[in-house]
């Protein structure tokens, strides 16, 4: 009974995979697998003798990686880009099986259990957001997990044991903290293995490729901003949540590694802990997470390692550990910024939501992955430490109740983006034209309780309904404000709030402020066509937004906040 049960949770994961390549394949040339062409573009560049970290794609991304890293990738250059994306969809569905294949003994320490835990895991996964995101953009995260992820449990012979990791992190750095686990649980052998395999896989990169080996360890590995905007909401690593806070420059290297320090100490002495007490499994994922929290960079398909601490926490002891786990597979499943943005009163509510997964991963690597609960051994240590738990829950609860009610610090809000004339062909963008400020009905506006710093200069405006926008100007807002010296419109979104305007001759200046004594953000004064200027801006939450209006003499001639807020 179990073997049909599994393999039927097995015939499930297989129709993911399928559906999820499929949509994957179905999507415009331009936007599918776009890591994979990056790695393909590169590995052509190599073999025409061009410097590797020298090369962009069409999309604009560069390649990142370690030179070992193209010496793996180089040969999939002989191959034809559309059989190549065929092929690594299938070896990354392979990888997501052969990941919870690795959990097993985490997931189910009974045998008779095993095989419908790990295909029930292996469905997780595939559901995730981060495998969907493997999948999507073709990248090699998945099997950076996996090899980390064999070698830390156990799985491979004894006197290769470490090697595995060496040769992970000799692609992507991150696993080289692996290492530093092994030397706390005993593992000695294991490190100098590791550290062994990473050397050589180095000095074989520096054989093949001397000069790209030279440029990255000199000076491209350092250099964090080819990795993209790493204050976007897709880096859900600690470092990305504090440029989203707005901590300033001086301040946020300092107070990154301080908490680094802490949460990669806390991690590694539990996962210690956890490997001593026979748990393996829960201790390589538990280092994994840590890795996530501590990269300067955490895209989505970086995050397998959270996803695997979610399904460990669901299938442990204590009730708190499981709702934590299933909690924590819903954020890594779907966005609770986009699903819930309409009840997101409070900048601080959705900035907890955007951030859940960078959160979430923080809170595995202090508590760790319900291993504590797992090996208590009295009722005396389950005793203090539900009581302990129950004091850190409330401390907790509190902290984010107090936060969540805060406005926004300036420049916490990554969705932000004043639109310049690079934009203007995107009708989504500049709805509100000087045609229609022609056109329009005079007393077609919407009520407002904008405040004009000047009495009569700001206009009084009357009410009425909304003008109707010519189709090629896009989708007309729910409101339309009007106001002598300046009209905008406010258009809800799935995740964000866009406003859209025009400002007559008097304006020489028109700024945002994020939250109240947030630094000023300038929105762009555009003539996309003839007369009057026009200006496009969106957030995720305008609620403690302020929008102010300037006269070329610096004088405010308009403050506009609860009309932000549709």
């Amino acid at each position: 009974m179990v073997g049909r049960r599994a393999g039927a949770v097995w015939a499930l994961f297989g129709a993911i995979a399928a559906v999820s390549s499929f949509l994957v394949m179905h999507r415009p040339a331009g936007q599918r697998l776009s890591d994979l062409h990056i790695y393909y573009g590169a590995a052509q560049a190599v073999q025409s003798g061009q410097p590797l970290y020298g090369y962009v794609a069409e999309n604009g991304g560069p390649f990142t990686y370690p030179p070992f890293a193209m010496v793996l990738l180089r040969p999939i250059a002989a191959v034809p880009e559309p059989v190549l994306q065929l092929v690594w969809l299938a070896l990354t569905c392979a990888a997501v099986a052969a990941v919870a294949l690795a959990t097993g003994g985490a997931l189910a320490p009974q045998a008779r259990h095993r095989h419908l835990a790990v295909a029930a895991g292996a469905c997780a996964v595939m559901l995730s957001a981060p495998a969907q995101s493997n999948l999507r953009f073709g990248q090699v995260s998945i099997f950076i997990v996996l090899l980390a992820l064999v070698d830390a449990v156990g799985l491979t012979p004894a006197r290769y044991r470490g090697a595995l990791v060496g040769v992970a992190a000799a692609i992507k750095l991150t696993p080289l903290l692996f290492i530093g686990f092994f030397l706390v649980a005993r593992r000695r052998a294991d490190a100098a293995r590791a550290v062994a395999a990473f050397v050589a896989c180095a000095a074989l990169g520096a054989v093949v490729l001397p000069a790209d080996s030279w440029t990255y360890w000199t000076g491209t590995m350092l250099e964090t901003s080819r990795i993209g905007n790493l204050a976007s909401l897709g880096n859900q690593s600690v470092h990305g949540m504090l440029l989203r806070v707005g901590v300033p420059a001086d301040t946020l290297p300092v107070l990154w590694a301080g908490l680094i320090a802490v949460i990669c100490a806390a991690a590694l002495l539990r996962a210690r802990r956890l490997q001593l007490d026979g748990l393996t499994g829960r201790a390589a994922v538990l280092v994994g997470c840590a890795t996530v929290a501590a990269s300067p960079v955490s895209w989505t398909h970086h995050q397998i390692w959270t996803v695997l601490a979610a399904m460990l926490l669901i299938a442990t002891r204590g009730p708190a550990q499981r709702v934590f786990g299933v909690l924590l597979l819903v954020i890594m499943t779907v966005s609770l910024g986009a699903l819930l943005s309409d009840v997101s009163t409070y900048p601080g509510v959705q900035f907890l939501f955007e951030n859940a997964r960078s959160l979430g991963t923080v809170v595995v690597c202090l508590a760790g992955c319900g291993g504590v609960a797992a090996v208590a051994a009295t009722a005396r240590r389950r005793t203090s430490r539900t009581r302990f738990g129950l004091r850190a829950a409330t401390v907790a609860a509190a902290t984010l109740a107090g936060f969540a009610l805060l406005p926004l610090p300036a420049g916490a809000d990554p969705t932000f983006k004043a639109y310049t004339l690079d934009d203007a062909d995107n009708p989504r963008y500049f709805f509100i034209s000087p045609a229609w400020a022609r056109d329009a009905d005079p007393s077609a506006t919407g009520p407002s309780s904008g405040t004009p710093a000047t009495g009569p200069s700001s206009g009084t405006p009357p009410s009425g309904p909304a003008p109707t926008v010519p189709p090629r100007f896009g989708p007309a807002p729910a409101i339309t404000l009007r106001f002598g010296v300046l009209r905008f419109g406010v258009l809800r979104e799935k995740t964000k709030v866009r406003v859209n305007g025009v400002v007559d001759e008097s304006v020489a200046r028109l700024e945002y402020r994020s939250a109240p004594g947030g630094a000023p953000r300038d929105i762009p004064l555009l003539r996309v066509s003839t007369g009057e200027r026009e200006f496009s801006f969106r957030s995720a939450n305008l609620a403690h937004g302020q929008l102010v209006a300037y006269g070329a003499d610096g004088r405010v001639l308009a403050t506009f906040t609860k009309e932000l807020d549709p």
